[in-house]
């Protein structure tokens, strides 16, 4: 079921999101919502904050491309948490779902590795590189109630705020 996407500025995209104590039945099917939403909007990444929720879960999936013969591989992952990173950093123009049409460059690192639960309850390790590495680092930080504009000086962030305010305000109006 496709779900609404939060828009900025909203203040449970600033909240920190507590940990996962026991996947349910509620918990698997809100991961396959935002794996239906995310691949709607569309986007290769979404944090249960971005719907609404405060749980420690994020969705992702930096394969789907439907111009080349890549097969989508969605991910699912409770409590992920970034175990190690490198010292080298890659700089990606990043976009948000909760912040549309807006995009800008951040630097983080390169390569992450990243420990989770999966939707079965098995404990996960993957190393990350490239554009995955920027995407879950991207979905952890909105766990932790951090957005990719808090990477931006206070001029821009507050530029893009004020664009969201009046596009959540065009919203409520139609």
């Amino acid at each position: 079921m496709l779900r609404p996407i939060v828009l900025h500025p909203d203040p449970r995209l600033k909240k920190h999101c507590d940990p996962v104590a026991d996947l349910s039945d509620e918990l698997r099917e809100l991961a396959d919502d935002m794996l239906e939403t995310m691949y709607d909007a569309p986007g290769i990444g979404l944090a249960a904050p971005q719907v609404g929720s405060l749980n420690r879960l994020i969705v992702l999936d930096c394969a789907k491309d439907e111009e080349a013969d890549v097969d989508p591989r969605p991910l699912v992952m409770f409590n992920p948490e970034i175990v190690a990173s490198s010292d080298e950093t890659n700089v990606y123009e990043e976009g948000c779902l909760s912040i549309p049409d807006h995009f800008a460059e951040v630097t983080r690192p390169k390569v992450v590795e990243v420990a989770w639960i999966d939707r079965d309850g098995n404990a996960q390790s993957e190393t990350f590189d490239g554009l995955w590495a920027t995407c879950v680092q991207h979905e952890i930080d909105h766990l932790n109630g951090k957005l990719f504009i808090d990477y931006l000086g206070p001029i821009k962030r507050q530029m893009i705020t004020r664009k969201m305010q009046k596009l959540k305000r065009e919203k409520a109006r139609e």
